[in-house]
């Protein structure tokens, strides 16, 4: 199994910048997709951001809510995944979770049922 465990939240106030981070168990870490998901009070969990790896590069995705705010990233040799959040709003208050998949796939994958690992979560809250 995957063990993954988010870090990093907490709360800052509109326009502010938080890093999360994902420490995950297991030596095939570099061949997993991964992304990020959230979830606010009384609504779905919704996709943020992906990332993959084939062919010696990187492909992301983001949602539309978050592009050009939000970047994700991966550190391999330390099993470590990250979302970088700037020009935070308070839309983005949610509980944030980390996902990991062993299933191939020749790109990211945003859906929720793609991904057979998660987080136990980290709150992220923004405030006006």
């Amino acid at each position: 199994q995957v063990l993954l465990v988010e870090s990093g939240g907490g709360l800052v106030q509109a326009g502010g910048s938080l890093r999360l981070s994902c420490a995950a168990s297991g030596r095939t870490f570099s061949t997993y997709g991964m992304g990020w998901f959230r979830q606010a009070p009384g609504k779905e969990r919704e996709f943020v951001a992906a990332i993959s790896w084939s062919g010696g590069y990187s492909s992301t995705d983001y949602a539309d809510s978050v592009k050009g705010r939000f970047t994700i990233s991966r550190d391999n040799a330390k099993n470590t995944l990250y979302l970088q959040m700037n020009s935070l709003k308070p839309e983005d208050t949610a509980v944030y979770y980390c996902a990991a998949s062993s299933i191939g796939s020749r790109g990211v994958v945003t859906t929720t049922t793609y991904y057979n690992y998660w987080g136990q979560g980290t709150q992220v809250t923004v405030s006006s």
